[in-house]
């Protein structure tokens, strides 16, 4: 997740100042966690910096207003257009069974249990918010979820692949 093109994305919609960024930004990234305050207040400076963004003028309670600028508006448009590599977990754990099959691990049944463990928990968790998500009517929230089950499936079905293969 990239802060700095969340900021840029909320800029271009309207004038913000800081704190109205960082709470925007936590309700974009809702599940991901939230975002440290200082985190955006030096991606604002770097932005200035590199004239992504100005702050021309200040609200009533002397709060900095932030500003797209021109050049701001094509890296976010240039950010937007690029494709985003896959990426999951299961590349990690990939590595770490690479690993263990080098050396040969005694305990490697055991651990690709215990990662399919994982996943079918992160599954039955992901699949009650996506139950509840769909009878609120939070859609975007609900296509996130669904997107997240469908790589944790296919997680789970190269587990069960390499395990049937031992």
């Amino acid at each position: 997740m990239s802060v700095k093109f969340g900021i840029l994305t909320l800029l271009s919609l309207k004038r913000h100042h800081g704190y109205e960024l960082k709470i925007e930004l936590d309700a974009i990234l809702w599940a991901k966690g939230k975002i440290n305050p200082g985190q955006i207040y030096t991606t604002l400076d770097r932005l200035m910096r590199d004239e992504l963004v100005s702050s021309p003028e200040i609200d009533d309670q002397d709060r900095k207003l932030f500003t797209i600028e021109p050049k701001g508006e094509e890296e976010l448009t240039s950010w937007l257009l690029e494709p985003v590599a896959y990426q999951s977990t299961k590349d990690d754990f990939f590595f770490k069974w690479s690993c263990a099959r080098k050396v040969q691990f005694s305990q490697e049944k055991q651990m690709l249990t215990q990662q399919k463990t994982l996943i079918v928990k992160e599954v039955m968790e992901l699949t009650k918010q996506k139950t509840d998500l769909l009878f609120s009517g939070e859609e975007r929230k609900y296509l996130l979820v669904t997107g997240a089950l469908l790589h944790l499936e296919a997680d789970l079905n190269w587990l069960n692949q390499v395990m049937n293969k031992l």
